[in-house]
Formats: structure tokens, sequence, C-alpha cells
């Protein structure tokens, strides 16, 4: 609840920044003229969206494992992450659309000096928001957040991109530099919207952890096996995924035949603890496979579980 709770509030943070920016642009955009500055309002106005849609998916993600979703609710955090790449496709389309239309129909920059300062108030709140939201995203594993924090990081940059376009208008008279800016605005968005979305979509498919992720795994399961002697022989069939901030972690160890089932169990107990204690939000599932000896001196080898029973059902009496 202590997460889900800090998880909520910074979510409802970004929500704030972005609407109260929404309102400067557009009274910045209506005074000015400006298509950079309206783009840049619709932007925004996506990111508002998009941080509600964060907002709603992190409440939903800190939901506990009920019976219709036995392994909890994490994943609607990356379908947020794909969502939210949609909204700001769409934004930069509409950005594209003002832009081109201005292209041939220029409008003069009037009160270029509040637009100039619109945009570079809403560089520096979205600069301390997204290093906030990055902050907790990265404490909390939240791809809901993270993604929230990458609009507004671009938010940084079409800002203070917009800002240089309107000055060097003032300096060069050179109008369709507005509509330039623009589409660059635009170009950046559609980076990220593509990168957010190609990361997302890759956790829903199950993508393994990364590859330094397992290397601590097979550290601490080396680690374990060093400390339990000849009890725990081996591991083999190590597989990862995530489901938004929880690790699931399977693998299968060999064990020698003669344990107990309580000793068994123990040395799965420490394997899930000491990785736990090593990697945040996980879940690890651990199957036992006996090990015995072909020939007195020879290696222990696996005992391959039993085939199925094959049950025949005789024809009805008629």
């Amino acid at each position: 609840m202590k997460n889900f709770d800090r998880k909520s509030r910074i979510a409802l943070l970004s929500i704030c920044s972005n609407t109260m920016l929404i309102i400067l642009k557009i009274v910045a955009g209506i005074l000015s003229g400006s298509v950079s500055i309206i783009s840049e309002a619709i932007h925004s106005s996506m990111d508002l969206m998009a941080s509600i849609v964060a907002f709603f998916s992190v409440r939903t993600s800190a939901k506990p494992a009920d019976r219709d979703h036995p392994y909890g609710h994490g994943k609607i955090e990356n379908i947020s992450g794909i969502v939210e790449g949609l909204l700001i496709f769409i934004a930069a389309g509409l950005i594209v659309f003002e832009a081109v239309k201005k292209i041939s129909e220029p409008v003069e920059i009037e009160a270029a000096g509040i637009a100039i300062a619109v945009m570079l108030t809403a560089a520096v709140v979205n600069f301390f928001v997204s290093r906030i939201l990055y902050k907790v995203a990265k404490e909390e594993d939240s791809m809901a957040l993270e993604a929230d924090a990458l609009h507004l990081k671009t938010d940084i940059y079409t800002s203070l991109g917009v800002a240089v376009g309107i000055i060097l208008i003032k300096l060069t008279g050179f109008m369709v530099l507005d509509s330039i800016v623009a589409v660059l605005v635009a170009l950046l968005i559609i980076k990220e919207a593509w990168s957010l979305c190609r990361n997302a979509l890759e956790y829903l498919m199950d993508r393994k952890l990364s590859d330094a992720e397992e290397q601590e795994i097979k550290i601490v399961i080396e680690k374990v096996k060093k400390d339990c002697g000849k009890e725990l022989i081996d591991y083999h069939k190590l597989k990862t995924r995530k489901s938004g901030n929880i690790k699931h972690i399977d693998f299968h160890i060999t064990v020698d035949p003669s344990l107990t089932v309580e000793a068994a169990h123990n040395i799965v107990g420490c394997l899930k603890k000491e990785i736990c204690e090593e990697l945040k939000n996980t879940r690890v599932s651990v199957h036992i496979d006996p090990y015995h000896p072909r020939e007195e001196n020879d290696p222990l080898e696996v005992v391959a579980a039993p085939a199925d029973p094959v049950v025949t059902i005789k024809d009805p009496i008629k």
C-alpha cells in the first residue's frame, strides 16, 4: 500500500503540472499566433491524457492477485505504455497537420516575449517533474511512470526548441521557421513513441530479463550451490519474464535423491530468499529433479519424470 500511495501521488503530480502547462501554452499560443506553441499545447494535452492513464494503471497494478488474475495485475502498466505511445503518435500527427497548414499561410508572431517566457517555464517545470518521475519509476520499477517521465523529458527539448525558433524568427523574419520547428518537434515525438511502444510490447510478449539480471540470478544460485555442498548438484532450464514491476524467475534444480522432502524444501527456501534479497519485486518458482548414480564412481544423472500412464477405455457393454 505504501508503494501504491507513492506512485499514485507522483502520477497526480504529473497530471497537475501538465494541466497548468496546457493552460499557459494555449494562452501564449493565442496571444502570439505561433503554430509551434499551439503544437506544444497539443503535445501537452496528450501528455495529460498519458498522465491520467499512468495514474489509473499504477492503481490497478497495485491490486493483489485474485482468482481471475493469479499472477497479479502488473501487466496493466505495460499496456498503459502502449496506450501512451499511441497517444504520442496522434499528437505528432496533429502537430504536422497544423504545421503544413501554416506553411502556406504563415502568421506573424505576436507577444514573442510572453511566448518565449512560457516555453522556458514549461521546460523548467518539466525538468523537475520528469526527474521526480524517473526517480520513483526506477525505485519502484514502474513502466507507467517511466513512460510518463519520458513524455515530460521530450517536452523539455521541444519547449526549448520552440523558444529558440521564435527567437530566430524575430531575428531573421523568416516566418516558415515556426512550422519547421513544429515539424522537428513532431519527429522527436514520433521517435519517443516508437521506443516506448517497442519496450512495452516486448514485456507483454514475456521477454526475458536483462543479461545483467540473469547473471545476478546465476551468481546467487552458484553461491547457494557451494554452501549446500553435494546436496544441490546443479540447476537448469532457467526462464525469466516480467509482469509490471514483478520479475518472475523459474528454474529446475537437481538434488541428491536421498534427501528428505524437508531438506529439499529448505534448499528451495534458501534459493528463493537469496534471489529475492538480490533482486527487488521478485517471485521465484523452483522445480526439484532427483539424481541417481548409474554405477559406483559414475557421476550422478537426472532421473526423468515418469510419463503419464496411458489409460485405455474399452467399448461400453451394449
